[in-house]
C-alpha cells in the first residue's frame, strides 16, 4: 500500500512540475497581452474623450443655432389671414367651372 502511495505521490508531482513549467511560457504571454489590452484601452479612452468634446462643441453649435430659429419665427409675420382673404375672394368672385 506504502508502494502505491508512493507512485500516485509521483505521478501527481510530475503531474505538478509540468503544469509549473507550462505556466512559465504562458505568464509571459499573459503579461503582453495585459501590456497590449492596457494599451488599447488607453487609446479608447482618448478617443472617447475627444469625442465627449466635439459631443459639448456640437451641442452648443445647435443650441445657438435654435437661438437663431427662434428669433428668426418670431420676426415672420403670420400668412393665415392673408390665406383666408384669398379664399373668400375666389369664393366670392371667381365662379367654378
Amino acid at each position: 500500500m506504502k508502494k502505491l502511495w508512493k507512485i500516485l505521490l509521483a505521478i501527481g508531482a510530475v503531474i505538478a512540475g509540468v503544469l509549473a513549467l507550462s505556466s512559465r511560457g504562458s505568464k509571459k504571454q499573459f503579461k503582453k497581452d495585459l501590456k497590449d489590452n492596457k494599451k488599447k484601452v488607453k487609446d479608447v479612452q482618448d478617443q472617447a474623450n475627444e469625442v465627449s468634446k466635439k459631443k459639448a462643441v456640437t451641442k452648443k453649435k445647435i443650441k445657438d443655432q435654435n437661438k437663431k430659429i427662434s428669433k428668426t419665427k418670431s420676426k415672420v409675420k403670420s400668412t393665415k389671414s392673408a390665406k383666408n382673404t384669398v379664399d373668400s375672394f375666389e369664393k366670392k368672385y371667381r365662379k367654378s367651372k
